[in-house]
Parts: structure tokens; C-alpha cells; sequence
């Protein structure tokens, strides 16, 4: 039988948004329709990309020395790689397949939905019941990842259409805004990694797309909104998407620098500035999406998101 690529990421997630997007607008008409008053408007503050973990103590951690960002990512690059050339059997609908041998879940929350500033019960209530019917997380490898299985973990949305290897970690000790080691005491030590803020992140080729299973450029899903226009600037202007504060720890066993264990959340906050929809001109909303992976996946996880069984 042949193989058929996965879709990525990007491409269901886009989805998603094109979805968020509209209940968005439909929750600004109701939100003017039926507001008596007009609420004031949020104040702009200057965005500062804010360290949220710890930061290194320069030291020996599972007799291992790390006295530098440049000691812990050259670390992490190291285990990242070496893990993704290990592999297993599994099967998914009956047939033998061969895929990484650490696989995680994903999930995806949309929070802090604002519209000119303010909650929305109307939009609050309809997302969750959105999200769950269009979002079904799958089995993916370590991220930046575009797929389970190693022949097909690449990007088609490189640099002048280039593809994107995910083989192979691209981070760098520039990338990261702070990171930290933790001994465990049992063999393992855990690496924390937050990397630096980035607008419009885009798969390996900024710290925020070296490090997440980021969005890429999303503006043709606002484009494809033909209700949509903005009463001044642009699209860049207006629709502002900025990744920032997430981070991921991984547990690492020192004897054989295989990953044993891992948490990454990618948090991105949308600003809609200038909107026009319909006769409402001028409005703004925003949100955050809160974008987790967990390894290892459940056994659950992976029967009940794609049928697939370890052996």
C-alpha cells in the first residue's frame, strides 16, 4: 500500500483559526448590536519579552557541566538529534508502521478572547464546542515536527520554497531567551528552554520556529475571510501575531541521552486591529492560543487519535 503523507500542522490549525476568526466577527456585531454603551478601549503597552522560568546556574548537573546557554543548547541539540533517529513498531488500522519512538499528543486551547477590549459570553461559549469538533490532536515527534514518521518530517515552507528537515534540531544558544537544568537524582536531569519572542514565527527559520511546531505565515487565512477588510494599514499592520513566554522541559537519561520525557507549550497571543466587517467599521479583538505537546503519548492517546497500537 502506499504511503501517504500526514497532513501538517499548520494546514489543521489554519483551519481552526479560519473558524475562531469568524466567531470572532459574528461575536462583534452581537457584541455592538447589543451594547448600549461603548466600553473604552484597551491601552497599548510596549510588548517586553519577559523571562518566565528560571535561569541557569552555571554547574555540574547529572555529571554533566553546564556553565553557559551555550553548554545547555549544544546538549539539548545533541540528545534532540540522537532521538530522532530512534524508531519502533507500531501498527496503526492493522498495518506494520514505523515511527518514531517517542511520540507525543498536542492540544490546543484558545484563550482570552476579547472583542474591542472586552469578553464576549456569546464567543466564550461557542469556542470550546468549535474546538472540540475541529481539533483532533495526533501523534507527533519532537518538535519542531511535521509528521511521525522520519521519511516524512520535513516542511514544505522553507525559505524561497525550500523543504525543512526536521530531522535534525536547528536551535541555537542565540534563540534562547533563558533555560535551566534541574538534577533529578535518578539518572535523568531536566532541560528548560524558553526561547525568544518572535512575530509571525515560521517553521525553522527564527527561534520560535527552531524550537515549536510554530503557525507559519497565517495571513491567507485572514485573507480567505471575504468578509473581512481593515479601514486602514495592512494585513502585517493589523493582524499581529506574536509568540512569546512558552517554553518546553525535556528529561534526559545522561548515560544513554535518550529522552524520556517531555513538555512544550507554544503560547501565542492574535491582535486584529482596524477590522471592517459588514457596517461595522474600525473594531479590534484578540485572543491566545496555548499550543502543548506531552511525551510520551498515552497508549489511549494513540488508539483512540489514529488507531495505532506499540508492539
Amino acid at each position: 500500500m502506499a504511503k501517504v503523507k500526514q497532513k501538517s500542522a499548520l494546514s489543521t490549525i489554519n483551519k481552526i483559526l479560519f473558524i475562531i476568526f469568524i466567531v470572532l466577527l459574528i461575536g462583534t456585531i452581537l457584541y455592538v448590536a447589543l451594547s448600549s454603551a461603548k466600553m473604552p478601549a484597551k491601552e497599548e503597552t510596549e510588548f517586553v519579552d519577559e523571562i518566565k522560568i528560571e535561569e541557569l546556574k552555571p554547574g555540574t548537573y547529572g555529571g554533566v557541566a553546564f556553565n553557559s546557554t551555550e553548554d545547555v543548547v549544544k546538549y539539548y541539540v545533541e540528545c534532540f538529534n540522537y532521538n530522532k533517529t530512534l524508531t519502533a513498531d507500531y501498527t496503526e488500522n492493522g498495518e506494520a508502521k514505523k515511527y518514531y519512538k517517542l511520540l507525543g499528543d498536542e492540544t490546543l486551547e484558545v484563550q482570552n478572547l476579547l472583542v474591542e477590549g472586552q469578553e464576549n459570553a456569546t464567543i466564550n461559549k461557542l469556542v470550546p464546542s468549535i474546538l472540540g469538533g475541529l481539533f483532533k490532536g495526533a501523534p507527533k515527534g519532537l518538535p519542531p515536527a511535521a509528521n511521525r514518521d522520519p521519511q516524512y518530517d520535513e516542511r514544505d515552507d522553507g525559505p524561497n520554497g525550500t523543504k525543512i528537515s526536521q530531522l535534525e534540531s536547528h536551535l541555537t544558544a542565540d534563540d534562547v531567551l533563558a533555560c535551566n537544568v534541574v538534577d533529578n537524582k535518578d539518572g535523568t536531569i531536566s532541560i528548560t528552554i524558553q526561547p525568544k519572542a518572535q512575530l509571525l514565527s515560521m517553521a525553522d527559520q527564527d527561534p520560535q520556529g527552531r524550537y515549536f511546531n510554530v503557525l507559519g505565515d497565517i495571513s491567507g487565512t485572514v485573507e480567505s475571510i471575504s468578509v473581512l477588510s481593515f479601514s486602514e494599514g495592512t494585513i502585517e499592520e493589523n493582524f499581529v501575531v506574536n509568540y512569546a513566554g512558552g517554553s518546553g522541559t525535556v528529561k534526559i537519561d545522561t548515560k544513554t541521552k535518550e529522552i524520556v520525557e517531555a513538555d512544550y507549550e507554544m503560547d501565542v497571543h492574535i491582535d486584529v486591529k482596524h477590522a471592517n466587517v459588514a457596517v461595522l467599521k474600525n473594531k479590534s479583538a484578540s485572543l491566545d492560543i496555548v499550543y502543548k505537546n506531552h511525551f510520551p503519548a498515552s497508549d489511549q492517546f494513540l488508539k483512540d487519535s489514529r488507531n495505532i497500537t506499540r508492539k
